[in-house]
């Protein structure tokens, strides 16, 4: 049984970690034939959504313990990237093409292609001490990039298009504007608690990792 659990969490983390492979590719790829960021999306939108809302899984692996992760945190995670994305970014297609997309998929994709590879070296017991390296220490800079000049700040650009339209009205029992103020005024928040327990795995890993080292 722990082997075809091993089995399954290799594939699934090389699927992940080739798939925001490619996403980055198709973004960087797009960047540089046209010069510019606005097609962010549209070279690579419908893949993240995807990527993504397959990453539900690892609310389950967390919740039925084949991860040590638990369910909580990859369900804030997940719950927040898919809102940003399948809620706001692909419904609205007046923001696909400004630049807080492109910033958010290249910080996720780097994030994602580091952390996923990390994951599937492990299950394959081969993951380099420079590998443990990166995944512990490019989240610092990588997950505030995302968040910041990313998610939030196209979420608040995406506040005119929302009043506008009066987005999801006919489907939801409250404003959909008021919750979209309301999630950002507590988003950082939300998010500080990610950041802080990837520190608090940062001390845990590259600890173990420095008492491994001969003196």
């Amino acid at each position: 049984m722990s082997q075809l659990r091993d089995v399954y969490l290799i594939f699934y983390n090389l699927f992940q970690a080739l798939g925001w492979a490619l996403s980055l590719f198709r973004i960087l790829s797009n960047f540089v034939s046209t010069r510019s960021v606005h097609g962010a999306y549209s070279s690579a939108g419908e893949l993240i959504c995807l990527l993504q809302t397959l990453a539900f899984l690892e609310v389950i692996h967390g919740a039925i313990g084949i991860v040590p992760s638990g369910a909580l945190l990859p369900l804030m995670q997940w719950g927040g990237r898919t809102h940003f994305l399948l809620a706001i970014v692909r419904r609205i297609h007046e923001v696909q093409e400004l630049p807080s997309v492109f910033i958010t998929f290249v910080a996720w994709s780097l994030s994602e292609i580091i952390r996923y590879s990390h994951y599937a070296l492990n299950c394959l017991g081969c993951s380099p001490n420079w590998m443990t390296f990166i995944r512990y220490n490019a989240f610092i800079v990588l997950y505030p990039i995302g968040l910041f000049p990313g998610e939030m700040w196209l979420m608040y650009q995406a506040l005119p298009f929302i009043k506008k339209e009066n987005l999801y009205a006919d489907t939801l029992p409250f404003s959909y504007d008021k919750f979209v103020k309301a999630l950002l005024f507590s988003y950082p928040f939300l998010w500080m608690k990610l950041y802080l327990h990837l520190f608090k795995q940062r001390r845990s890993k590259l600890g173990k990792q420095q008492k491994k080292k001969p003196n």
